[in-house]
């Protein structure tokens, strides 16, 4: 599907316009939800070996994601990145918020290439994008996580 290789600018979204490339129609999902890992559980985990509510939740994510569930997320911290690696895995859809826009010819990684052609991905990012980026900030990967909790409960 060519198409999904094209920006498409404007979408508004809970009064935010977002830029995206891939499927916009993951976006009529009947059911969406955040995939945002907390800082709490990482820290548990790995400082007192509790690993069990991590677990649960990571794994929360891919089962509702089974059942039909849009997860969306940047997919910033690595355990974050482990659901995304099951998603795409598994051939599951999702939603990833980018934390830079997309360039004229913009496409997606090799990772991502596959699952944007065949209608699994949409790529979404609120800023335009900036030849001078090199890293993202906290204050981007708050705003990203309150993005993502937004899009799935607004729609």
């Amino acid at each position: 599907m060519p198409g999904f290789f094209c920006v498409q600018d404007g979408i508004e979204i809970a009064g935010r316009t977002y830029n995206g490339v891939g499927n916009i129609h993951l976006l009529q999902s009947k059911h969406l939800a955040p995939v945002h890992v907390r800082n709490m559980w990482v820290i548990d985990a790995e400082q007192h070996g509790n690993t069990q509510p991590l677990r649960d939740y990571m794994n929360s994510c891919v089962l509702s994601a089974r059942k039909g569930v849009v997860m969306v997320s940047p997919f910033i911290s690595p355990k974050e990145k482990e659901v995304m690696h099951v998603l795409l895995k598994e051939k599951l859809p999702f939603i990833i918020l980018s934390d830079n826009g997309f360039r004229d010819y913009y496409k997606p990684s090799d990772v991502l290439f596959d699952a944007v052609a065949s209608g699994l991905v949409l790529i979404l990012s609120p800023w335009q994008h900036d030849p001078n980026k090199r890293h993202i900030s906290r204050a981007d990967c708050v705003a990203l996580n309150s993005m993502a909790e937004e899009i799935a409960s607004t729609i």
